[in-house]
């Protein structure tokens, strides 16, 4: 079975349209699949919509945090409760299209236990661009992460919300992850690194979509939990080679 799991803060205007399209693209193939929605504290009527959704599929289950924590909190409650031999994480707006799994789901078949999309690398298609500024931010991130986090060098692109995991293999990780915000993927992977979970970094169509949730303001945390992550891993917190 594949667990598809959906980080959602605030997305009242998207969330039916992303499970609508989740629900069409899955429903034609032969495998069966469940559909985590993870509402991380949405002070809108997110989780309302999605638990309707969810009332008329029960292929689909809607897990609700109390409060706004981040969106690594809400990926490791998904991840978590997911029971699937592969586990998607992709986000509600879809800036990566499902018509891209298949090429995710070729490097599993060649043996990677992570493939992450990326931005970042030869055959990539940004169909519609961030602004200039975005982009460039997002630049000098991937920079920075690289170098705070010397196991991550040759990972272009630790951030694109579109990414298939070995089921067992990314449970176990998310049990030793600790960051709760847009981090999380990058402790995730060093984790996976650490482990010598062999990784695959695939080039995806990517569209921008307005109403992102990475603000300057969230750009700066991010930056504060990666040199926490390096601090960790400086510090010997994460177990140097975690059983798997």
């Amino acid at each position: 079975m594949l667990s598809i799991v959906i980080p959602a803060y605030n997305e009242e205007g998207r969330i039916l349209a992303c499970m609508e399209e989740v629900a069409r693209f899955f429903g034609v193939r032969e495998e069966p699949f469940e559909v985590l929605v993870v509402d991380d504290g949405s002070s809108d009527s997110t989780a309302e919509k999605a638990s309707c959704f969810a009332l008329a599929d029960p292929r689909f289950r809607v897990l609700r945090h109390g409060s706004n924590r981040g969106k690594g909190a809400a990926l490791r409650t998904g991840i978590g409760a997911t029971a699937g031999e592969r586990v998607l994480v992709t986000d509600a707006d879809l800036s990566a299209p499902l018509s891209e799994l298949p090429r995710l789901e070729k490097a599993l078949a060649g043996g990677a236990a992570v493939a992450i999309g990326s931005r970042g690398v030869r055959g990539a298609m940004l169909v519609r661009r961030q602004s200039g500024l975005r982009e460039a931010a997002g630049r000098g991130g991937n920079l920075l992460i690289r170098l705070l986090c010397p196991p991550l060098r040759g990972i272009k692109d630790t951030q694109c919300g579109f990414k298939l995991f070995d089921g067992p293999t990314v449970r176990r990780l998310c049990r030793l992850s600790t960051l709760e915000g847009f981090g999380f993927d990058v402790e995730l992977l060093l984790l996976a690194r650490i482990a010598g979970v062999p990784i695959a970094e695939v080039p995806v169509a990517w569209s921008h979509h307005d109403g992102s949730k990475v603000t300057g303001r969230a750009y700066v945390a991010t930056l504060f939990e990666v040199v926490t992550v390096r601090l960790n891993h400086i510090a010997g917190r994460y177990p140097r080679k975690p059983a798997l």
